[in-house]
């Protein structure tokens, strides 16, 4: 099984899409992505993508993928955030999300980053281990803390009533 890693292209926006709901079955939040195709193709591969991705390909047929963006550590410098790493469940346990780990690694150490920084799961236990197992240190001291856009446009209302 010959594995391809290279950096996705508009033409992969449906695959990386597809990518992302089966990632969000697997997590158990299967009615999460709220994403579109046309996200994918403006926010990623438009006149300044929000975001990059490599793509894991066998056979011209993309499996899996490392998405990413850049990040900045006020004590650190440039880091880079991995926001979804990402193989096809038929596919896993074949070593491509290795592959797919060890690239965006060796990417980011390219780009001179002091830092690469993602989540895991509570109760992933596999990855957890995956990733004590290469060096990558798990915090389980911080907690990851979200905003959507219905909750900012609460907080931003009541602080002007106040």
């Amino acid at each position: 099984m010959k594995v391809l890693i290279r950096k996705a292209e508009k033409k992969d926006s449906l695959v990386i899409l597809n990518l992302i709901k089966e990632l969000a079955i697997f997590e158990k939040e299967p009615k999460s992505v709220k994403l579109s195709l046309s996200d994918i193709e403006n926010d990623g591969f438009g006149a300044k993508p929000l975001f990059e991705c490599i793509v894991a390909e066998i056979n011209k047929e993309v499996i899996g993928m490392a998405f990413y963006y850049p990040r900045y550590s006020t004590w650190n410098g440039p880091t880079i955030h991995l926001e979804d790493l990402i193989v096809s469940e038929q596919y896993r346990g074949k070593g491509v999300g290795t592959l797919l780990y060890s690239n965006f690694i060796k990417m980011a150490l390219d780009f001179g980053v002091k830092r690469i920084e993602w989540n895991v799961l509570d109760w992933n236990s596999p990855a957890k281990n995956f990733y004590k197992k290469s060096g990558a240190k798990v915090l389980d001291e911080w907690r990851t803390v979200q905003m959507h856009q219905s909750e900012m446009k609460k907080y931003l209302k009541n602080i002007r009533n106040d």
